[in-house]
This record gives structure tokens, sequence and C-alpha cells, in this order.
């Protein structure tokens, strides 16, 4: 049986005191690529950041890579998010330094202590994303498509067991968003779990899996059809 990284019973999502979403029933499997769909205002965002600790969980049953969302405290979130690798719309690079030292500076922040094992990972992670000599390179020397890739580097570098990509082609052209979503595809291919929120339907009938739909505070499972 595979392991089982998402399991949420009878969830509600609330963004302070307002209800968003309501009885989430969701298991999401080791291996499995699942796609958040929805109209801007459905959901998706706030679906997201309950599933890493950014909103609280306050009714139902939750639980992401074996931490109990509904007990999650706040000195807890920095595990879990190391358990996860989280690609944001926006990239989130900081301006100020290079690729590399981008990088170093999430390591350092996670508890890595060791130089050389740190660029090593550095090398592996850039490697797996077809940005390997980028590395001296600065945020903005660099493409949408291409920053974005580091971003995805960035969210491998502590091999999480589950990748939450929010809206992570929602700022790149078609051709940039392909390219984008073939790493994740090449990612999830070699066993990791991913959940990906989107609108970009051109990409989901491209590259189908698993598609929840956020609509009318509720999430339901949409089957693709065939094109």
């Amino acid at each position: 049986m595979p392991e089982i990284i998402v399991q949420l019973e009878d969830v509600a999502v609330f963004q302070n005191e307002n209800l968003i979403l309501n009885h989430i029933d969701l298991e999401v499997k080791k291996g499995d690529f699942v796609y958040i769909i929805g109209k801007t205002g459905s959901g998706k965002s706030s679906f997201m950041k309950t599933l890493y600790g950014d909103i609280p969980m306050k009714q139902g049953k939750g639980k992401v890579v074996d931490f109990n969302l509904a007990q999650l405290k706040e000195k807890d979130i920095p595990f879990l998010r190391r358990k996860l690798g989280i690609v944001f719309q926006d990239f989130k690079l900081l301006p100020d330094r290079n690729i590399n030292k981008n990088l170093r500076f999430v390591l350092k922040a996670t508890g890595w202590t060791d130089g050389n094992k740190m660029d090593s990972k550095i090398e592996e992670v850039l490697e797996k994303v077809g940005m390997k000599t980028k590395g001296f390179k600065y945020p903005h020397e660099l493409s949408g498509g291409e920053q974005q890739r580091v971003a995805i580097a960035r969210a491998l570098l502590n091999d999480p067991e589950l990748i939450l990509a929010d809206e992570p082609t929602g700022n790149l052209d078609p051709q940039t968003s392909v390219e984008v979503m073939k790493v994740l595809q090449e990612i999830n291919e070699n066993g990791r779990t991913i959940i990906m929120a989107t609108h970009d339907y051109a990409l989901i009938l491209k590259y189908p899996h698993k598609t929840l739909k956020c609509d009318g505070s509720k999430i339901f499972e949409v089957i693709q059809k065939a094109v």
C-alpha cells in the first residue's frame, strides 16, 4: 500500500472568521500528482496555506506528512515545512544575492552546517531543474521561467515528502509554463508527491492528473474529458 501523505476528514478552511471551504475529505498517496483548480477567490490558496500551516485548522481532522494539523503549534510549523517544498507564483527569491547564496540561505535556515555538503546539495538540485550553470547569476539576471526553476530547486533542498505549488506558472507565458511543468512532471515521475493549485487549463489537458475543483465552498473531484 502506498504511504498516505495527506489525509483530511471533514475539514473546514477559515480565513479569519470567514468560512472559505467546508466538508473537505481528501487522501493523497505517495507519488500522486493532484491539481487544485477553481476561480480566483474560490479558496485554492487558502487550502494550500492550511496544508503548510499558514492558516490554522479549526475544524475536522487533518494529517500532512505525519503532522496533525488540528494540533499544530506555532513551534511545530518550521519542522512541518522542512518536510514540504513550497513553490510560489512570485518566486520569492532574495534579490540581493546570487542563486547559490539564495539556496545556501535556505539550507542554513533549516539547520545545515557543513559547507561542502551544502555546495553539493545546491549543485544537485540545480542540475535537476536544468540550472546547474546559473548559480552565480542574480535573480534579476534570469528570465521568469529560470527564476521559477530555481524556486523549484529551492523546494527540493530538504528532500521533501510533498511539494505544494501555488500557481507556479501564474506569471509565465504559455511556452515557459510548459517548460516549468515538464520539470514538475519529471520530479513527480521520480516519486515525489505534488499538489498544484492552478488556473491554467491548457496545462491540465496536456498533463492530465487527478483534479479537484474549489467551487461554492466545496472541493470535489472533476473528471478530465479527453480532448
